[in-house]
């Protein structure tokens, strides 16, 4: 059996001030046919899967392009018609083939270009015909659109977010892609629309137990996959929302699942309203405590939903209000690392941080930096195995606080990029890490308290200020 798997993927912050046009691919990962390298990535789930699975399911593996990028604003016509026809002609090189296997996003909107991941499938069926299996694998943060579910008879999204399970629902979409392709029946799809959108933390309940309720009940009593598609906030898509995707055996059983289930997930996104406290409250209530360390998450400045990663709105007021103990990162400056870097170890010189890119970011904080610590090319541990590059990046601190500057813009993943310079995060009062979610798999084993920040950037948490246009009018009026 002859099996193609290939990759397309970014994230589009509709809102974001940055582009992502193919420099922000090849910067982040960008590989030819048959180059992928010999490790898990985060969006190549099928790929990994099917070479794990290979040999056990006498499968002929035929790789095309793998091409993602850190999320950002809008994808350019360009890169996204480049990209795409580049892993269109893959396939074709590659045919006849039994199954297509994608690893998507499934919120990539791109110039001209609202459901990136729909003009894809609808361009591979058109390649295969009818008979070939497609499925694909998405981030939970999808636009799912009508469009995607016809063309595809196998769509799964990770279950968990953070997202530590991609090579795992990458393994079932091959072994279940893999027994229709053998003759097992084609499931059949149905979507429950919540008609909202809320940011569900698969950690904590009541998310946790739907999730949980919803994975046990695949294989059993005809139901084949369930998908909780929490959508992504900033996108500007019509097809934004919260939805259940369920795929059963027979059209009746997968509506009825679809709509139990979808009717309770409403009544969760309606409980789960978060109410943060703002940048100073947080301070005060850390400050009064004893406990160490206290994370703080800036999901306003994460750069894993296309935010710059370089605002200075939560680094100002920690060294306005003479805060001891406490670091900061990865704020994206490549200029201030480069200077760092000419500066050396060890030296202090007046330096101006962050505030580079846009209003969203906030103003540079200008200060006497003394450098500790220099990392030439830093990598630490992503999600689902695999690896994250921050590029070159120089630790300051600024009285009391400790800032850890990056050359390569991504989120703050793991622990590893205060450890990587000898930080004793056990002994810092507070811990800023600019991510939303996706540090939770790593600073939940460190954190005395975490703590979501209601801070300023361009992912803000109150949506109302966002300039919607293409959203349905109910899912907006639900935020």
């Amino acid at each position: 059996m002859k099996v193609f798997s290939a990759t397309l993927a970014t994230e589009t912050n509709t809102f974001a001030p940055m582009p992502t046009g193919l420099d922000a691919f090849e910067e982040r990962g960008c590989y030819p046919a048959g180059t992928h390298p010999d490790a898990p990535t985060l969006f190549t789930g099928p790929l990994w899967a099917a070479r794990l699975r290979a040999r056990a399911l006498g499968l002929t593996l035929a790789e095309g392009l793998c091409a993602f990028a850190m999320p950002s604003g809008v994808t350019t016509r360009h890169a996204h018609e480049t990209l795409r026809d580049r892993l269109l002609d893959d396939l074709r090189a590659a045919m006849p083939v039994d199954v297509v296997l994608l690893g998507l996003h499934g919120a990539m909107v791109a110039d001209g270009c609202d459901d990136c991941e729909g003009d894809l499938l609808e361009r591979v069926r058109a390649i295969v015909g009818p008979r070939v299996v497609i499925g694909a694998e998405l981030d939970l943060h999808t636009h799912l659109s009508e469009r995607m579910v016809r063309h595809a008879d196998l769509l799964m999204a990770f279950r968990e977010y953070p997202h530590v399970d991609a090579v795992e629902r990458g393994l079932e979409l091959v072994d279940a892609c893999v027994a229709i392709a053998r003759g097992a029946p084609r499931p059949a799809a149905a979507v429950h629309d919540c008609a909202t959108i809320r940011t569900l933390r698969t950690p904590f309940e009541p998310v946790r137990g739907f999730v949980d309720r919803a994975r046990a009940m695949e294989g059993r009593d005809g139901v084949v996959s369930i998908s909780t598609i929490h959508g992504f906030p900033w996108g500007d898509s019509p097809d934004l929302g919260t939805k259940l995707l369920v795929y059963a055996t027979d059209a009746r059983t997968a509506g009825e699942v679809a709509d139990r289930l979808g009717a309770e997930l409403r009544a969760i996104c309606d409980a789960v309203r978060e109410r943060n406290p703002s940048i100073d409250a947080a301070i005060d209530d850390a400050l009064a405590s004893d406990a160490r360390p206290i994370v703080f998450a800036d999901g306003a400045d994460n750069a894993g939903g296309g935010a710059p990663s370089d605002a200075t709105f939560v680094l100002r007021r920690l060294v306005e209000r003479g805060v001891d103990a406490a670091v900061l990162g990865p704020l994206w400056d490549p200029v201030a690392v480069s200077i760092a870097m000419q500066a050396g170890e060890g030296a202090r010189l007046p330096l101006r941080i962050g505030g580079k890119v846009a209003p969203v970011s906030g103003d540079p904080l200008d200060a006497t930096v003394e450098v500790r610590g220099l990392k030439r090319d830093l990598h630490v541990p992503g999600l689902s195995g695999s690896v994250d590059g921050l590029g070159d990046c120089a630790l300051v601190a600024i009285g009391g606080v400790e800032v850890l500057l990056n050359s390569r813009r991504t989120q703050g993943f793991s622990t590893e990029m205060f450890t990587a310079f000898g930080v004793d995060l056990s002994s810092r009062r507070i811990v800023v890490t600019k991510s939303s979610q996706h540090f939770h798999a790593s600073f939940s084993r460190i954190a005395a308290r975490i703590v979501y920040l209601d801070a300023p950037g361009t992912l803000t948490a109150d949506l109302t200020t966002l300039p919607f246009r293409k959203a349905r009018a109910e899912v907006v009026a639900s935020f």
